[in-house]
């Protein structure tokens, strides 16, 4: 599962010579081959490869101190463990004026103010830094295997997302976006722990900030993980989903991951007017340099099942139809996109990825932004 900023013609050339073995995370399968009746040159069908996160290549298994259970209560007790404070901001020079900021709903510039960011939305080249890796975490030391997931785990916001993390950077991957998996005695009908400044995602945002500080992190801006209905919005009486009252926790999420130092925040609610409060908030809290990636075609889909297992965060009843889009409409993802244009939106997105396609070509024949799809 990947994200990926799409940005360059469709051909590229063919990969040769490709040894897992040059590459941290790629494991050989010696017993599955390619049965397409071709060979290579030695007469033998190649191996397939698959991508494992955290795999142990020097055999050392890291003491547990704590279970999960133990990290969960520790939080739930309000003992949440320590992490890096947020890095003082840069002073300005001696004489500057001070002045009330630019009411802007455009700013291109927060997408050209890093060499990392500046790399990811280059238009004529595909690598390894237009890759944005997701990773869900959790409150426990050790990585969990997420089951319907296999090959992926629910890593250890301290060990197993930092040792991740490096590896992903090793070939070149330097951006990545954080998926919680919230203690169930933190969840409630308003989601509220979702800005706890102090929660799962602050804190690891900022503990990573400190160990990779040119990291690009993006953040998830809804409400579902910590929603004890496990919706992405506040559940009405009658089961309706309140739009503006469900905006308005939206925004204090998307201020406290930009506070805890996230990069890009990413509202997946699909919740209308959102991308333009979010916007007001973050810049009238200071934070007019924070990128908003906007799941605008994000279409109702059963490939949602194992993602929503890894988070815990299958909803109680009903189905979220209401909110997410129809797989027939194609028109629609227009309607999505220039309204998501409009209310400040630096990078629209379209998910799940690979069966939509005609989306992805019909958004980038149509919008002069960063698209970006969730395979």
């Amino acid at each position: 599962m990947a994200s990926t900023i799409v940005n360059a013609p469709c051909t590229v050339p063919s990969v040769k010579g490709f040894e897992t073995q040059n590459y941290v995370g790629l494991r050989p399968i010696s017993s599955l081959r390619f049965n397409s009746g071709r060979t290579s040159t030695s007469g033998r069908s190649r191996g397939l490869f698959v991508v494992r996160a955290c795999e142990r290549h020097d055999g050392h298994v890291k003491k547990i101190e704590m279970s999960i259970e133990e990290c969960e209560a520790a939080v739930v007790a309000g003992n949440a463990p320590e992490a890096p404070p947020v890095p003082p901001k840069p002073a300005a020079p001696v004489g500057t004026p001070v002045i009330k900021p630019y009411q802007l709903t455009r700013r291109p510039r927060r997408n050209r103010k890093s060499p990392a960011l500046r790399a990811s939305f280059q238009e004529t080249s595909i690598s390894p830094a237009n890759f944005v890796y997701p990773l869900f975490i959790h409150e426990g030391q050790e990585d969990t295997p997420i089951g319907a997931m296999p090959g992926c785990y629910r890593l250890g916001w301290r060990h197993g997302l930092v040792e991740e993390v490096a590896k992903a950077r090793d070939v070149g991957v330097n951006s990545i976006v954080l998926f919680p998996k919230v203690p169930d005695a933190l969840k409630s009908p308003t989601g509220d722990e979702a800005y706890n400044d102090n929660g799962l995602v602050p804190r690891t945002i900022r503990l990573l900030k400190d160990k990779f500080p040119d990291l690009v992190i993006y953040t998830d801006v809804a409400l579902d993980p910590y929603s004890s209905d496990g919706h992405d919005g506040i559940v009405r009486e009658d089961g309706v989903i309140m739009n503006d009252e469900t905006v308005h926790q939206l925004c204090k999420q998307a201020v406290s991951q930009a506070r805890a130092g996230a990069d890009v925040v990413s509202p997946s609610d699909m919740m209308d007017g959102r991308v333009g409060a979010i916007r007001a908030a973050l810049d009238s809290e200071g934070f007019h340099h924070v990128s908003i990636m906007s799941y605008t075609a994000k279409y109702a889909s059963s490939f949602y099942g194992p993602f929503r297992e890894a988070l815990d965060s299958n909803p109680r009843f009903g189905d979220k139809k209401t909110y997410q889009m129809n797989p027939a409409n194609y028109r629609e993802a227009l309607v999505e996109a220039h309204e998501d244009e409009a209310e400040g939106a630096d990078i629209l997105l379209v998910k799940p990825g690979l069966p939509y396609l005609d989306i992805i070509r019909l958004l980038r024949d149509q919008s002069p932004l960063p698209i970006a799809a969730y395979q």
